[in-house]
């Protein structure tokens, strides 16, 4: 069974620094495209950045580019998401995704995991 795990949020002070981690279990992670996204309650879930299998491409959304580095380790097989100058308004829960490719995982998402929440204080 596919499956993805968040971990690393948390509570944290405006301007702090925070790195999720995404665990994958049942895919062959070094052939998926990776992304994050997050969401807030009564919004849709926003892309933020995503990640080709050998690294060799990235993508980002302009609120965070320049702040948030993606990144993977397929040894690992995991996914990172370093954030930097975090604000209040990057409070939010935070996914991984899974996809077969960059446009499909930046839309339509094939695997999901359950999240984890990052608050942001100012």
């Amino acid at each position: 069974q596919m499956r993805l795990a968040e971990s690393g949020g948390g509570l944290v002070q405006a301007g702090d620094s925070l790195n999720l981690s995404c665990a994958t279990s049942g895919l062959t992670f070094s052939t998926s495209t990776m992304a994050w996204f997050r969401q807030t309650p009564g919004k849709a879930r926003e892309f933020l950045a995503a990640i080709s299998s050998k690294s060799d491409i990235t993508k980002y959304s302009d609120s965070v580019k320049g702040r948030f580095t993606i990144s993977r380790n397929n040894a690992k097989e995991a996914l990172y998401l370093q954030m930097n100058s975090l604000k209040p308004e990057d409070t939010a829960d935070y996914y991984c995704a899974m996809g077969e490719s960059l446009m499909v995982v930046t839309t339509t998402p094939r695997l999901w995991g359950p999240g984890t929440r990052v608050t942001v204080s100012s």
